[in-house]
């Protein structure tokens, strides 16, 4: 998402990606990846921190009522005017991206566009309850809004401890895989998924949007069996990144085809196998940017966006 902030900024004053409901969390860190790294927090995505199934307050999106625009017109100068007389600060704001990032948020907070996107409650009823009255399925429309809008690249991440039942939320099955596979996580998935293709197709935006529907990695073939150092109950499944699948479509993508295939078990793939970076310069190709474009790092150091090669096969 970061990259694409930077190579495929919006044509208009709207943030460039978002990651809602909540950062990914690993082991009781929250935000751990998922920012810009070494391209500076002017490309660090936008942060929810919210359940889009509530009300949305976006505070940080909005002037507060003592600083009307033209004040805020006048601190901006003023910095300028700072910046411009301390070169060593100036250095230190370039190094950060901080310029960029105080330019997009003064344009954010002056245009309305953002804030009309987070506005759930201009859906009719009928299309939230399409999506799934569920942070996960308003999370997928508030994604769907955020790209009619202008945004270029949201990430929806399942939340762990929302949808109702705080026990049995997550994809993380080390025990009781089969019940909330089939009474919870894959109907609301269903039900969300269909809705948001459905209505892609409707506003004449599938064409031109990609939707990727993946995990990090996929669950053990056998159950109870420990594959990562995790304890597994008899009907839990451990990790297991060596096979697994994925949901592509949109953006050119040929729909009803199954690309690549997988053993009797899905242990391991036996035919056209498609590596974790393969997906990656996919994204980047349906987008328009090169995958192996060179950038430079904080030490300046070249790195190539991505080592893999997109799936052309999928088109």
């Amino acid at each position: 998402a970061s990259h694409v902030s930077k190579f495929l900024p919006p044509d208009v004053p709207m943030l460039a990606s978002v990651q809602l409901p909540r950062p990914m969390q690993e082991s009781n860190i929250i935000g751990k990846g998922g920012n810009a790294g070494f391209l500076g927090r002017a490309y660090d995505p936008y942060f929810l921190f919210q359940d889009p199934n509530e009300e949305i307050k976006l505070d940080d999106l909005k002037l507060r009522p003592e600083v009307p625009p033209v004040r805020l017109e006048q601190r901006k100068t003023l910095l300028e005017t700072i910046n411009a007389g301390m070169p060593e600060m100036e250095k230190v704001a370039e190094s950060y991206a901080l310029n960029e990032y105080y330019d997009k948020a003064y344009d954010l907070i002056l245009s309305q566009r953002a804030r009309n996107a987070f506005d759930l409650t201009q859906e009719p009823d009928a299309m939230r309850d399409r999506y799934g009255q569920h942070t996960f399925g308003q999370s997928v429309l508030l994604a769907r809004r955020l790209i009619e809008a202008g945004t270029r690249f949201v990430q929806v991440n399942w939340p762990s401890v929302a949808n109702g039942d705080p026990f049995t939320t997550a994809w993380d099955t080390h025990a009781a895989n089969f019940g909330p596979l089939k009474d919870l996580h894959c109907p609301k998935l269903d039900q969300t998924l269909s809705a948001l293709l459905e209505d892609l197709h409707q506003r004449g935006l599938l064409d031109e949007t990609l939707v990727l529907t993946i995990g990090e990695f996929g669950r053990s073939p056998k159950l109870g069996v420990s594959t990562s150092g995790n304890s597994n109950a008899p009907d839990g499944r451990d990790h297991w990144p060596y096979c697994y699948t994925g949901l592509i479509a949109g953006a050119g993508v040929r729909g009803g085809q199954v690309y690549g295939k997988s053993d009797a078990t899905g242990s391991t793939p036996l035919e056209d196998p498609v590596h974790p970076t393969d997906i990656l310069a996919t994204v980047y190709h349906t987008l328009g940017i090169d995958p192996h474009t060179e950038v430079m790092n904080h030490l300046d150091q070249p790195r190539e966006l991505v080592k893999g090669n997109p799936v052309l096969g999928l088109f």
